[in-house]
Order: structure tokens, then sequence, then C-alpha cells
């Protein structure tokens, strides 16, 4: 006990110095309070911060929320009128009976369609086939027309040969018999002479202009030039030349007795020879054009004798137009032709047939082939 007494007296004078600790304490007490606050003021504003941040998140979400509401009612809104347009709709539609039974018109109608198309084309194609009948029936007959009025065998020729080429085209055993007169035509026209009728008709046409400028019979006969001055000093046989030369100017001397003797043609009467030569080779002409050779020939001989009568034979101009005379009255102005009426018939009479054959059925149209390969055989006999 007596140990621990002085220590404690020992200790005692230190307590007197207490109050500069406590200041000291005091003084570093009071950082960590303002650190303390500081740090409180900061956690404060952070969270004052983030409540804000949080707040402005919870309005922007409310925001978003609102709008999500409205368009989920503008969707729900239009899906309700899409509902009801298609309700509707789907109660506008036909039920499965109606719509089987649209199915089956539909089939029906597609069947039919395609049944009128193919009568369509049937009904064309037979229509062209027709067309190209008549057009050979047409064409025969127009070359009947060209014989009978012109005689032109190369046009005939041409236009039989047009419809043989279409009943050949045709490409049916029917027609066998109606080829075969055409051919028989086409044969006979081939052998006939080349006729040349408007060729003919030109010529003379040539021929009448030449003839209106043909000289007369009688030669012109000149008059010798004057004797010059010095000719008193000629002889008396130039003497007696010159008065011959004089007096035959009005006397004419023809030793040829045993001949015609014509008299000379001037003015009116050698217009109207000429005339009468135009008129036999105009005549000729319609002879040459009309296919008439006796009229022809008649009107070439008579141009011809209108020559040797009152023209000079000895004339170079009328040797020639005599030379074209007779050798155009040589050229033939017609010919025998062929008949094409039974080639016309046995035409017409397979256009019958065949306008027949298609109005009558299938079943019935074939027996009646016979007959006519029976008489194509016949004709061929």
């Amino acid at each position: 006990m007596s140990e621990t007494t002085p220590q404690i007296s020992e200790q005692t004078p230190p307590l007197a110095a207490e109050p500069a600790p406590q200041a000291a304490a005091k003084a570093s007490g009071r950082g960590p309070a303002w650190l303390a606050l500081l740090v409180g003021l900061a956690g404060l504003g952070v969270g004052a911060w983030s409540a804000w941040q949080l707040h402005q998140q919870q309005g922007q979400a409310a925001e978003q929320l609102e709008r999500l509401r409205e368009i989920g009612a503008a969707t729900e809104t239009r899906l309700q009128g899409s509902e009801d347009s298609v309700a509707k709709k789907l109660a506008g539609l036909p039920s499965a009976d109606q719509l089987a039974t649209q199915r089956d018109l539909l089939v029906s109608l597609q069947g039919e369609q395609q049944r009128l198309a193919q009568s369509l084309s049937g009904l064309l194609g037979k229509s062209r086939e027709d067309w190209r009948l008549a057009e050979a029936e047409h064409l025969l007959r127009l070359a009947m027309l060209r014989l009978s009025a012109l005689q032109d065998v190369d046009s005939a020729i041409a236009l039989v040969q047009g419809a043989d080429d279409i009943l050949r085209a045709q490409n049916d055993p029917q027609a066998f018999a109606a080829r075969g007169e055409l051919i028989k035509v086409l044969e006979a026209l081939r052998s006939l002479p080349q006729l040349d009728r408007s060729g003919l008709f030109l010529q003379l046409a040539a021929l009448r202009g030449q003839a209106a400028q043909l000289q007369t019979l009688t030669p012109e006969y000149l008059v010798p030039a004057e004797a010059p001055a010095g000719a008193n000093n000629a002889s008396d046989a130039s003497r007696w030349e010159e008065l011959w030369q004089q007096v035959s100017r009005y006397v004419r001397i023809d030793l040829h007795a045993d001949q015609d003797v014509r008299p000379q043609l001037a003015g009116q009467s050698l217009a109207q020879v000429r005339l009468t030569l135009v008129l036999a080779l105009e005549q000729a002409q319609w002879g040459a054009l009309n296919g008439e050779p006796e009229v022809y020939r008649q009107a070439l001989a008579a141009a011809g004798d209108v020559l040797d009568s009152y023209f000079d034979r000895d004339n170079q101009a009328v040797q020639a137009l005599r030379q074209r005379i007779g050798e155009l009255a040589e050229q033939p102005v017609v010919a025998q032709l062929p008949k094409l009426d039974n080639a016309l018939d046995v035409l017409q009479a397979y256009l019958k047939r065949r306008e027949a054959a298609e109005l009558m059925p299938d079943a019935q149209a074939e027996p009646a082939l016979e007959p006519d390969i029976e008489a194509i055989e016949e004709d061929g006999q």
C-alpha cells in the first residue's frame, strides 16, 4: 500500500496540465465532424439527385405507360373495326355449298368456252376454204369471159392455172374430177397458136400512118434548066434536044401500049384514094380485134388492090407497105377455142357436194364419198 501512494502522487501533477490535450482533442474531433457533415451532405445531394432522377424516370415511365395505353386503345379500336369488317366480309362470303356450286359452274363454263373456241376455229377454217373455192369458181368464170370476149389465151391460161392451184391446195380427193377437167382445158389452151390481136391492131395503125404519105402512080416531071447564053453556037443535035425537052413538058409518049394507062391523080382524087386505103386498113383492124378472119383478110386484100392500082409499084415505100400487108394477111386472128362449160359444171357440182357434206353429220357424210369415187373412176375409163 505504501508503494502505491507515491506513484499516485507522482502522477498527480500531470493532471494539472489536462486542459491542453482536451483542446487538441476538440480540435482534432472537429475535422471528422466536418468530414462526416460533408459526406452527409454529399450523400444527401446524391440521394436528392437520385430521387430527382427516379422521379423523372417515374414521370417518363408514366408518360410511356400512358402512350402505351393510348396505342393499345387505338390498336384495340382498329382490331375491333377490323374484326367488324372481317365479320361483315365473312358474312357476305358464300357458304361451302355455294362455293361448290360456283366451282361447278366455272368448270362447266370453261368447258363451254373451249368447245366454242374449237367450233369457232373450225368455222373460220371452213370459211377460208369456202372462200378459196369460191375464188376458184370466179377465176374460171373470168377465164371464160376472156376467151369469149377477147379470145385472150394467155390470160385464160393464167386464170385456169390459178383455179387449179386452189383445188390442189385443198388436198381433197373429191376435187379429183374437177382438177381433171381443169387440166384438160389447160392443155387445150396451151396447144393453141399464139394470137396477138393487140399487136396486129397496133401494126395496122402504123401502116395507116405510112399510107397517108404515099405518092401517086405517075412520077413528077422535072423541068430542065434553061440553056446558057452561048447555046446559039450549038450543033443541030443539041437544038433538036432542047426542042424535045420543051415539048416533053406538054406531051408524053408511052411506048408500052399493051399496059393499062391510068390517069394521073391529083388534089381531091388523091385524097379520096388515100382515104380509101386508110378505111381498108381500119376495117382490117376491126376484124383483127373482134376475131373476124374473113373481114380481116378481105380488108387487107382491098388495101393491096388500092396500092397496086393507084400508086407507083416501083416506089420503095409502096413496095414496103405492100409487103407488110401481105405478111399481116397471113397472121391468124382467131383460133378454135376450147369450151370451159364442162369444167365449170364439174367444179360447181364439187362445191355443192362439199356444202352438203358439211351440213350432214359425219356418219352420214362418209358414205356419200363412194358415188364420187365411182364417178371419178367412170370418168377415168
